[in-house]
């Protein structure tokens, strides 16, 4: 079946760095897109970064453009999220997400369809 797993998460002073991995295993990983979630407290859940793994096509949000970097090893099935310069807005609970029916539509949670279970980031 398949399976999402992160990890990485933890806590950091602003300005500092973490890289979370999503380990992706069950499903055919290649030309699919792979996001990177975030929700915090009493928030909604919102994108961050996506890659289209087949063709390497990265995607952002608006909020971490410049400091966040999406990558990916396909050797592993496995995608990061570098996120550089971090400030305590970027606390949450981080997500992986898997659209295994990519049509090219990757800011809505509702285009995925295989979720891991989060890393939280806290950012002091």
């Amino acid at each position: 079946h398949v399976q999402l797993v992160e990890s990485g998460g933890g806590s950091v002073q602003a300005g500092g760095s973490l890289r979370l991995s999503c380990a992706a295993s069950g499903y055919t990983y290649s030309s699919n897109c792979m996001g990177w979630f975030r929700q915090a407290p009493g928030k909604a859940r919102e994108v961050v970064a996506a890659i289209y793994t087949g063709p390497d096509i990265t995607y952002y949000a608006d909020s971490v453009k410049g400091r966040f970097t999406i990558s990916q090893d396909n050797a592993k099935n496995t995608v990061y999220l570098q996120m550089n310069s971090l400030r305590p807005e970027d606390t949450a609970m981080y997500y992986c997400a898997a659209d295994i029916d990519y049509d090219g539509s990757w800011e809505e949670a509702l285009d995925y369809n295989y979720w891991g279970q989060g890393t939280q980031v806290t950012v002091s």
